[in-house]
């Protein structure tokens, strides 16, 4: 979006130095496809035949990218536009003839969103496009899990935890919230499906969720053992056929002596250097975008959140290799 410089624009092109967080917005606002992504909103968005006329699509949906990638509230995503100049710019929003959206209509927005799936469909796009591209090369899949937290507080009206969100060890921690788990393509590092379930799932469950039909080969750490005798796995014709390189307990590889070469542990490092691709992608939702916490209550929002945020930080993934998502 194209708009009239305002003396505060000029004033602030003078300074010396770009933030962080005006760098990481032009990214953004460079690789994501904004009229394919507006164009998919359109036919459900309210044509304004009858209240007062509905924002743009385009400035609704920049603002609710800004909510999911630093984690803010919806009061909160309302008032950083109006502190923020980096994130003013990056919505188009000029004081002088408009004012930024209020809370409610981007509460109405995202649930506009939740309501028709339209999450998942930016996500599917993008995935299509990267594979015609080439950017997904295809033919070999990465699995892993990954605990989200959820909030232990019960100051709520109903006392109670979120019913949909389960308790779990990890090592020797409890923990609380859900489970993402997330398919990737073991050449590019992209996430190309991705699954949540509470965080009591074990992960071996959802791993024929996560595979493509034309996969050969399949990475996975040691919570991964076994999965070939899965009866979703065995009993597909494909599935049934994949080269499953698990990782295997370091506590069961067998000692050697030290003059000789130690051929198993060389066999798990060389799976392990392309497995480790997986934790990229987490490293972006968990400490780029600040998800650490479940946001809302219920599987099925955080889903919806995820798929946006997953569908980001594959292109965000692809600005940082300098490469651009375009058909030739």
């Amino acid at each position: 979006m194209k708009k009239q410089e305002t003396f505060t624009d000029i004033e602030y092109s003078f300074r010396k130095k770009k933030t962080k967080r005006e760098e990481f917005l032009e990214i953004m606002d460079e690789i994501i496809p904004w009229d394919e992504w507006v164009g998919a909103i359109e036919p459900y968005y309210p044509k304004g035949k009858r209240g007062r006329p509905p924002m743009g699509i385009e400035k609704m949906l920049r603002m609710y990218l800004l909510q999911i990638w630093f984690n803010l509230s919806d009061p909160a995503t309302e008032g950083a536009i109006y502190d923020s100049y980096a994130m003013r710019k990056f919505t188009g929003i000029n004081f002088m003839t408009e004012a930024v959206p209020d809370e409610t209509t981007l509460c109405k927005f995202r649930h506009l969103l939740e309501a028709n799936g339209l999450n998942k469909l930016f996500f599917d796009a993008i995935n299509r496009v990267m594979v015609q591209t080439g950017h997904m090369m295809k033919g070999g899949t990465i699995v892993d899990a990954t605990i989200i937290n959820a909030p232990s507080s019960t100051k709520n009206a109903k006392k109670a935890w979120d019913p949909e969100m389960y308790q779990t060890k990890k090592g020797s921690e409890w923990k609380f919230g859900m489970k993402c788990h997330i398919g990737v393509d073991a050449g590019s590092g992209l996430v190309h499906t991705m699954t949540v379930t509470a965080a009591n799932e074990h992960d071996i469950t959802q791993t024929a969720n996560l595979l493509w039909e034309d996969d050969e080969v399949v990475y996975g750490d040691s919570g991964y053992l076994g999965v070939q005798k899965r009866p979703e796995i065995a009993s597909n014709e494909h599935f049934s056929k994949i080269d499953f390189r698990i990782n295997r307990r370091p506590s069961s590889l067998p000692r050697v002596s030290d003059n000789a070469i130690d051929w198993e542990r060389y066999i798990e490092n060389r799976k392990a250097a392309v497995r480790c691709k997986v934790e990229h992608a987490f490293r972006i939702i968990k400490c780029q975008f600040g998800y650490r916490k479940t946001v809302y209550r219920g599987l099925k929002k955080n889903e919806n959140r995820l798929y946006a945020m997953f569908a980001c930080a594959n292109l965000y993934a692809l600005a940082m290799a300098g490469r651009k998502l375009s058909v030739t």
